[in-house]
């Protein structure tokens, strides 16, 4: 989630115009020139997971119809402000929630440089999920998303005597082992689509996300990401004893897959947003503590605006959104994805059979691409060819 917010403007991309959230920092910037249609198609192909292909255009920057532009202006008057100041109401009361919730307590401290809330217990820990799941989803209904619909998809008959056979195979105590760890996963595994599948998540399990160090000090969203139990990213800490995302991440998953009263982590192993038709290569950070996953599918159908958050700006696109009267999400969560010693043992042959895994079930199409592709995606898109070779190169 922290690289997707990673700014380009950067001394090493001064040159380049756009940012990592899925815009460009000029979004008054021409696009390639209508000449360059032919430029235009070869991009599509080449960076397939990143082009937008609702009515708004490449970038939510094309030519709109005259039907469009009409709903749109009666959206300004009427749906927008009415969903900015009930948006800004849920966030305020659920900040006045967490407040009180942690009055007289300080947020827990490690070694990792991490603090968070998230570990408190009794009522106040009750309180902040309860209320956090009941208006996360009424933040999405705020939005647009009247209704969720969810798929919860069980193991078919051959697949769970594939399972009997394997455990009839194993002596006792393996097989209670297995037992006692398949009703809790380490970590939710999900492709990302847009901002708003954090949000989803919160209204479903409530887990612990990765973010900026930054965001832990912004007005009210500080407090709300420390009850979450955000693991804090600070790559440019030169400290000896900084453990890393990576390893904050695999203990934290750990001790969701011991414990059942520590918050969960919800984790995109993409390390980017797509428009929803494709699945990246997975990180493997996800699946180095070896604990089982529960991967989950997130799809946003739509007819005019699509709700992905791939190559548009976050400002056009909060604005477009808002403007939109209705939008959709489609959920699949799948059983819980137990490693076998194999996978254990190598951690991309685990995460790449989640991955596949993911496709098959909602027809994903798997791209090898990556972050350092979006980005050169969008600079060519804002006339930008020009790009520092660390562009070229794959994010670890």
């Amino acid at each position: 989630m922290e690289s997707e917010l990673k700014d380009l403007n950067s001394k090493q991309l001064k040159s380049t115009a756009s940012s990592d959230d899925g815009g460009s920092a000029k979004d008054d910037r021409p696009l390639l020139k209508p000449d360059a249609a032919d430029n235009i198609q070869e991009l599509e192909k080449k960076f397939a997971p990143y082009v937008r292909n609702d009515v708004y255009g490449t970038m939510g920057r094309g030519e709109l119809p005259l039907a469009e532009k009409f709903l749109i202006g009666i959206a300004m008057v009427t749906l927008l402000p009415i969903r900015v100041v009930l948006a800004m109401t849920v966030l305020v009361i659920y900040y006045l929630i967490c407040r009180v919730c942690t009055l007289f307590s300080a947020p827990n401290r490690g070694e990792d440089e991490q603090e968070d809330y998230a570990h408190m217990g009794g009522w106040r820990r009750s309180v902040v999920v309860v209320t956090g799941r009941f208006l996360s989803r009424v933040m999405l209904f705020v939005l647009g998303f009247y209704w969720i619909t969810e798929t919860f998809r069980i193991l078919d008959v051959q697949e769970k005597s594939e399972n009997e056979a394997k455990n009839q195979s194993k002596d006792e105590d393996e097989a209670k082992d297995q037992d006692e760890e398949s009703g809790r996963p380490g970590a939710i595994i999900s492709n990302h689509v847009s901002y708003l599948d954090i949000l989803y998540h919160m209204s479903s399990s409530f887990p612990s996300f990765v973010a900026k160090r930054s965001v832990a000090k912004l007005p009210l969203v500080g407090l709300i990401s420390k009850c979450l139990g955000c693991v804090y990213v600070q790559r440019e800490s030169k400290s000896s004893d900084f453990k890393g995302v990576s390893g904050v991440v695999t203990e934290r998953v750990r001790e969701a897959h011991r414990d059942k009263s520590a918050p969960m982590m919800m984790l995109f192993p993409e390390g980017t947003t797509t428009n929803g038709d494709y699945l990246l290569p997975f990180k493997t950070g996800a699946f180095l503590a070896r604990a089982p996953v529960l991967p989950v599918i997130l799809r946003y159908p739509y007819q005019r605006f699509s709700p992905a958050w791939d190559s548009i700006s976050g400002a056009r696109h909060v604005f477009f959104l808002l403007c939109q009267f209705v939008n959709h999400i489609e959920v699949t969560s799948l059983p819980v994805y137990h490693p076998s010693q194999q996978e254990k043992d190598d951690p991309k042959l685990y995460a790449e059979n989640v991955r596949r895994l993911m496709a098959s079930e909602r027809n994903l199409i798997l791209s090898d691409i990556g972050l350092a592709e979006k980005r050169i995606y969008h600079a060519a898109l804002n006339g930008n060819n020009s790009l520092p070779s660390v562009l070229h190169q794959k994010d670890d």
